[in-house]
């Protein structure tokens, strides 16, 4: 049989987990800043080229590229510190497929059910990150397109020629001068061809594109020069520099604090792109804020907001950026905040499907008619033979020594050849500096750890935990969380089938209410939810709540008391529904014969007048481009899984590909 398969490539995508859904009440506090629950992948990496493979081939070196390992560690930071060739070529005594052996399955996690009755069919999810495609939807419930490139007019802004006016020289001599680089306390420009408009120019290109510079035109041997310094020393640039008090010397009263605009990217995450952008203006990240981070491995459209930088300077951004184009610019009084969005809309194409057009039929308007489990998807767990519920539960058994040595121990699986001889050094020595000295980057997980070792000793392993991010912490035990909840909701669905039935829980507002015997008839499965266990919920009426119990107390857990004495890993809990039914469903079956051709157009193509792709009526091959909307905090890979009805995990697509490439 020709096997065919989701490729890798589905397998970090949107899954918006952690922005404050309307149905996943109660939700703790989680700031989607670190984004590692959601394989999305770490933080920095400014210029990383995007790499499209070849149609169909695995990415069989970088093992781990665009996703979390299992410590949800920022892996792809590591790539930006540039390792020799001796280490990349190390990394790899064995291909993808067999390192893979020892990754995840869905069984792992508790994803055994599907809700459909259709039979399953294969089709590939292309390595191509242009066949996943991700609109953000506003809370206003408009999709989010890049179709306006143009500037808001604006009298208050400086003459285009600002951008042009100063030599790559002098650019770097004032950013120097600027971050205190230097000796200098000032820099002097001569005015060639000096007129009081190239002057002026001058002037506001300092002023626009170096914050916290000020200038004076002097008069030196006959020759005109603008001198730039700094208005009152550090303590001045400080306060510019604040995100409280940017710029405050240039910004028209008349305007929005904020720039609002749309962002297309290919290929990054959301916080990697904040910090390319941040980098090319010369800002902190943190003057940035959205609705939601979107994932690497796709093309995705969404809002932006960003505090007193004109729509201009932004805009100028469009000519030296590349896989990323700005648009859609406004000026409002506000930030955005997270969590204000109202899901995603997903464009997606499987290649090579194998079913029938009946079948495709069955299963698509079964996703769109009942829908699909709400599983955590697969990069909830990560993608390494040790999985963060592990290391969660432990966190939450208060085993201290544990979480240190799931972290940090040798594992089986796709790694980076440095973090392979971390690890054995840790294991041979348990010294932290000695294993910290293999690591040419510092910035994951096991180097924080280390770090925090080195630091309060091994005695004290709470607060060389500590050291890590707080999200990245959280991160941990939310996974144990979701592990219980996948393995939950399979059982109840085992139990009890697609209805609801009298113990089980829907929402009233924010708060949890029981169906009783009378009431069954007036709820359908799609209002039924299931808790993430913690001290502030309450569990199903019937033997599920029973299951929950023996589950927690199988972990050493007590169900009873979920509060930690470390207040950051007191768990809550929260409620999720357990069916989604996706909201604007459509699809069609297309043929085509060349693997490498787009199969829909993009904001950009259209922007730039590219006719949309016409298919042929008969073709070497098939493809199901499928369009659909999901509410925040739910995973378009199980979407997908139900269509398809095959295991999403990284290791059984490689497996899948590697048969289908033999």
């Amino acid at each position: 049989m020709e096997m065919t398969s989701l490729k890798r490539g589905c397998l970090v995508v949107e899954d918006n987990d952690g922005e404050a859904p309307a149905e996943e009440t109660k939700k703790q506090r989680i700031s989607l800043d670190c984004c590692l629950t959601k394989g999305q992948d770490g933080l920095g990496n400014e210029n990383l080229p995007s790499s499209e493979n070849e149609p169909g081939l695995p990415d069989t070196v970088s093992a781990g590229k665009g996703k979390k390992n299992s410590d949800g560690q920022l892996e792809e930071e590591e790539e930006e510190d540039g390792l020799s060739e001796e280490d990349t070529e190390e990394e790899e005594p064995e291909s993808f497929a067999d390192m893979m052996k020892h990754g995840l399955t869905e069984l792992d996690v508790g994803i055994t059910k599907f809700v459909s009755s259709h039979q399953g069919f294969s089709g590939i999810l292309k390595e191509r990150y242009s066949d996943f495609i991700v609109h953000e939807i506003g809370k206003d419930g408009r999709i989010s397109h890049l179709d306006d490139l143009s500037v808001p007019v604006d009298e208050e802004d400086p003459s285009e020629d600002v951008f042009t006016v100063l030599t790559a020289e002098e650019k770097q001599q004032l950013e120097e001068l600027q971050l205190f680089k230097n000796k200098e306390t000032s820099v002097a420009i001569e005015v060639i061809e000096d007129t009081k408009e190239k002057r002026t120019i001058i002037h506001q290109a300092i002023k626009s594109l170096f914050p916290g510079l000020e200038t004076k035109t002097e008069d030196r041997d006959g020759r005109k020069y603008i001198v730039a310094y700094h208005a009152a020393g550090k303590k001045a640039l400080a306060k510019v520099r604040t995100a409280a008090d940017p710029r405050k010397h240039s910004w028209p009263k008349s305007r929005g604090s904020y720039c609002h605009f749309v962002l297309y990217k290919e290929n990054k995450d959301t916080m990697d792109a904040i910090n390319v952008l941040s980098k090319y203006l010369r800002v902190k990240p943190n003057i940035f804020s959205y609705m939601g981070t979107k994932d690497k491995r796709a093309i995705t459209v969404q809002e932006i907001a960003v505090l007193k930088i004109s729509a201009q300077r932004l805009a100028h951004l469009n000519k030296c950026l590349m896989n990323f184009k700005l648009g859609n610019f406004s000026y409002q009084k506000n930030p955005l905040k997270l969590g204000e969005l109202q899901g995603n809309h997903f464009t997606v194409v499987l290649r090579n499907i194998t079913g029938t057009d009946g079948q495709v039929q069955q299963a698509m308007n079964s996703l769109k008619d009942i829908g699909f489990i709400n599983y955590y998807g697969m990069q909830r767990f990560g993608t390494t033979a040790v999985p963060t519920y592990q290391v969660g539960r432990a966190i939450l058994q208060n085993s201290w020594t544990e979480v240190m040595d799931l972290i940090l121990k040798p594992r089986s699986g796709a790694e980076k050849g440095y973090l392979v001889k971390c690890r054995e050094e840790w294991a041979k020595t348990k010294d932290p500096a000695a294993a910290l000295r293999k690591l040419p980057v510092k910035r994951c997980v096991e180097g924080q750890l280390l770090r925090g070792l080195s630091k309060y000793g091994m005695k004290n392993i709470v607060s060389a935990f500590g050291i890590i991010p707080r999200n990245n912490r959280l991160m941990y035990i939310h996974s144990y969380q979701s592990y219980v909840w996948n393995n939950m909701v399979s059982k109840r669905i085992e139990d009890y089938g697609l209805q609801p039935v009298p113990g089980d829980l829907v929402l009233k507002g924010a708060t949890a209410t029981y169906i009783e015997e009378e009431d069954v008839n007036n709820y359908s499965i799609h209002d039924v939810v299931m808790p993430l266990p913690g001290f502030d919920v309450i569990y199903p009426k019937h033997k599920i709540s029973e299951a929950y119990r023996e589950m927690l107390t199988a972990d050493n857990l007590d169900i009873d008391n979920m509060r930690h004495k470390i207040r950051d890993y007191s768990l809550s809990g929260a409620y999720r529904k357990i069916i989604i039914r996706p909201q604007n469903v459509s699809w069609e079956v297309v043929a085509y014969d060349d693997p490498k051709i787009p199969l829909f157009n993009t904001d950009v193509d259209n922007l730039e007048g590219k006719p949309p792709p016409v298919f042929a009526s008969e073709g070497k091959y098939r493809a199901l481009k499928m369009d659909f909307s999901l509410p925040p905090s739910t995973y378009a890979t199980m979407a997908i899984r139900e269509v398809l009805k095959m295991d999403t995990s990284i290791k059984n697509q490689t497996q899948l590909n590697t048969t289908w490439l033999r």
